[in-house]
């Protein structure tokens, strides 16, 4: 998870929930700390109000680790999300990123609502293993492009079934 303001912190820890190993990354180490402690006070609430097991909640927690690195983020990710400010140009960058540090399959996956995943995705060899991915009230909402394999679309809905139950797959911005 690349990203630790507000919708990091957030799929970091609907990941974690769900099982998955997840590393939270953020440039500013006060974001991260502030990140962390927004999942941790959030699992703490939920454990509180009956709704997540004590034990879950420390699995999770155990789950997440830390980098203000970008490279060391995305090396052995399966699943690389990116969740920076709404600017073409850094998502573009992250993308460049992402496909140099990258382990051979993995899945870059944007939580833009304005911009084009086809448009994002043009900095990469890679174009048939991007999409969008954002969590919207409990569901999972996905944007694939024309380029987008069925593979991807597979192991994407795996993913959003684990981390969320409800899914579905939206038009990119591009219209394509």
């Amino acid at each position: 998870m690349i990203g630790a303001v507000t919708v990091g912190p957030a799929f970091a820890r609907a990941a974690a929930v769900a099982g998955y190993a997840t590393v939270l990354e953020d440039v500013s180490r006060e974001m991260l700390e502030r990140g962390v402690g927004w999942i941790r006070e959030s699992l703490r609430g939920d454990v509180e109000r009956g709704l997540v097991a004590q034990d879950l909640a420390e699995a999770a927690l155990g789950r997440i680790t830390t980098t203000g690195r970008v490279e060391d983020a995305v090396r052995d990710a399966d699943l690389i999300v990116e969740a920076v400010p709404e600017e073409l140009e850094m998502k573009l960058e992250l993308f460049t990123v992402f496909d140099k540090f990258a382990k051979p399959g993995a899945i870059f996956a944007s939580t833009t609502e304005t911009l084009s995943i086809l448009e994002i995705s043009d900095v990469t060899i890679c174009r048939e293993r991007c999409v969008g991915m954002r969590l919207r009230g409990g569901a999972m909402e996905m944007v694939r492009t024309r380029l987008t394999s069925e593979e991807t679309v597979r192991r994407c809905e795996g993913v959003a079934r684990r981390m969320a139950g409800e899914f579905r797959w939206v038009a990119d911005v591009a219209g394509v």
